[in-house]
């Protein structure tokens, strides 16, 4: 069937009469040339890079956050039995907790978590990039580990989840609704530097974004960061999620970066806009 739009005079064919009944009622943009869409483009494309060092600006006005020492000891159940706070940071320098709703009265329990949780869940990108950069994810919630494990293998999730046993989850503000707590620790202590929630959450998942909300940030040398925070060159740390152990940067791959940046700066001035 074939539905013709009356503003754009497109004719539009699919096989769900609902979906072509909405999509003939909206008020569609105009069709243009190429030509007038890249212009098009390149005007929003301006709003696009402010919008974009506005996000380094706010990033890097995080690593500038006071720190809270937690003080209070917290424990954990996990795959290996009791964890601490601490435990969850697997020796790294730093810690990334997202209460995830999965226990009894969340809709979806027991053979699900909560929705939105599990939208999220699908979106989190392997693990390997951040531990690269010395930094750990989990997941916590109130269900019994045999439940969480059980969760994990039904959806294909691989990120380490731990079963709150005491207040963490009120002490973090997440008792209520779903939240991202940031931790850095000092030897053995630690240290809360961040929180989102709400729609905060929306943007998780991303290796970048994660990154993003922790005291260090992506540790990269264009970033703003404090003096004597863990910086190197940007790219050349990247690797294959299971090549990591290799630590010495392929020489290869660090040419081929420095050719692309080259590249993208010679397309950049071509197009007018010589800003970093």
């Amino acid at each position: 069937m074939k539905v013709k739009n009356v503003e754009s005079g497109m004719e539009l064919t699919g096989t769900d009469h609902s979906t072509e009944t909405r999509i003939s009622k909206m008020k569609m943009p105009p069709i243009v040339s190429a030509e007038q869409w890249d212009a098009e483009r390149q005007q929003l494309l301006v709003k696009e890079k402010e919008l974009t060092r506005a996000r380094d600006a706010l990033a890097a006005e995080r690593r500038r956050m006071p720190w809270v020492a937690v003080e209070k000891a917290y424990e954990f159940d996990g795959p290996k039995g009791k964890a601490s706070l601490l435990d969850l940071f697997d020796g790294r320098r730093q810690l990334i907790v997202y209460r995830a709703f999965f226990e009894p009265g969340v809709y979806g329990w027991p053979e699900h978590a909560c929705r939105g949780c599990s939208f999220l869940a699908d979106q989190v990108a392997h693990l390997a990039h951040l531990n690269a950069r010395d930094t750990t994810l989990v997941f916590v919630s109130r269900a019994p580990q045999p439940d969480i494990e059980r969760l994990k293998a039904r959806m294909g999730w691989e990120m380490p989840w731990y079963t709150i046993t005491d207040d963490f989850d009120t002490d973090f503000g997440v008792n209520e609704w779903h939240g991202t707590n940031s931790f850095i620790r000092d030897g053995d202590r630690v240290f809360r530097t961040y929180f989102i929630n709400s729609r905060g959450d929306e943007q998780m998942g991303s290796t970048w974004n994660y990154l993003d909300i922790t005291a260090l940030g992506r540790q990269e040398l264009w970033e703003d960061s404090p003096e004597g925070y863990p910086q190197t060159k940007p790219y050349e740390w990247w690797n294959w999620h299971d090549e990591y152990d290799d630590t010495t940067p392929s020489q290869q791959w660090v040419a081929k970066v420095q050719d692309g940046i080259a590249a993208g700066q010679g397309s950049a001035r071509k197009a007018g806009d010589t800003t970093p």
